[in-house]
């Protein structure tokens, strides 16, 4: 079978597609004839290491990439109850979904509704139960309460906009051209702000009358995190769940209390997939907001495993707000 996999940690001359035999799957796995694999910024940061000494996403070189798809089980292993052969299925945080087959955990897999295409749901399994554990886990927002989305365009940032706004949550958020503030507009924000290197932190005190808002979302990490502290209101949280621009490497937790005792988390959404139950429910909410037309997820990029280069350099460059997907059968 065709497989893009990586034997050494670099840029995207570093992938190689490869022909190896179908894997067989073992107790609790299964083996799924891949349709659609997500193309994901994890994709890419796999690819440059950055997961080399993770404990929360142990995936090791040499790998085959891609951590969500979509596709149908050919075959399950033992003690497997929660799938079947022939079942409709989606999956995320298991490597190996750029290729034709992959062996998945069976406790990662969740089975589709009738109504949803294999890409679309390759397109939201993962950015999907992302916002979703954000929103429903970590933040616990209701209506009345505010919050701030960073991103607010790229793929997560659009859908934790919609959610919330299905939550009565009055959305702030920001991005970083009038083009994006946009897409962020169309998606429900209430208030849509530039980032003016820091200056929303003082836009979102005047808005709110000085007191900030109840949680920030931040997926940018170092150049915005100290001025998401000065957008939270006294005892806020800050979900720092991505670090796009660079960790930060200084930040001492007196500065948590200077700026009002603030709540900071960093969490990953492993530790939110507890189980097969848990990915499942995660699963059926997001389908059915789409299926019911409250939830939009954008698929804006297609490519396959002849092409996955541009796709990865797409990623790179920014150039890929929304969702992309790889077509593997």
């Amino acid at each position: 079978m065709r497989a893009i996999q990586i034997h050494e940690y670099g840029g995207p001359e570093v992938l190689r597609r490869v022909e190896i035999e179908i894997p067989k799957p073992g107790p609790d796995e299964v083996l799924v004839r891949v349709v659609t694999a997500g193309v994901n910024f994890m994709d890419v940061h796999t690819r440059q290491g950055k997961y080399r000494d993770s404990r929360t996403y142990p995936v090791r070189i040499p790998c085959t990439l891609g951590m969500e798809g979509a596709g149908d089980v050919v075959a399950v292993g033992e003690r497997v109850t929660n799938c079947r052969k022939g079942d409709r299925v989606a999956w995320c945080i298991a490597w190996g979904a750029y290729a034709d087959y992959a062996v998945v955990p069976a406790a990662r897999v969740a089975t589709l509704p009738d109504g949803i295409a294999y890409d679309l749901a390759a397109a939201a399994i993962f950015q999907g139960s992302t916002a979703h554990y954000l929103l429903e886990d970590v933040a616990r927002l209701g209506a009345g309460d505010t919050c701030l989305i960073h991103a607010a365009s790229g793929g997560i940032g659009q859908l934790l906009v919609q959610l919330a706004k299905r939550r009565g949550v009055e959305v702030f958020a920001t991005t970083s051209s009038a083009e994006k503030a946009d897409v962020a507009r169309a998606r429900g924000a209430d208030h849509v702000l530039m980032y003016e290197d820091g200056a929303f932190a003082d836009r979102i005190r005047d808005m709110t009358h000085g007191k900030g808002v109840d949680v920030v979302f931040d997926a940018v990490g170092r150049t915005t995190l100290r001025d998401s502290f000065r957008a939270t209101r006294t005892r806020g949280l800050v979900v720092n769940y991505g670090s796009v621009t660079g960790p930060m490497r200084d930040l001492d937790p007196y500065e948590l209390g200077e700026a009002g005792s603030l709540f900071l988390t960093r969490p990953r959404l492993a530790d939110h997939l507890a189980d097969a139950p848990t990915v499942q429910r995660r699963a059926n909410d997001v389908f059915a907001a789409i299926l019911q037309g409250a939830l939009d997820v954008e698929i804006n990029g297609r490519y396959t495993l002849d092409n996955v280069e541009t796709a990865h350099a797409a990623l790179e460059e920014r150039r890929q707000s929304g969702k992309a997907v790889m077509d593997i059968a």
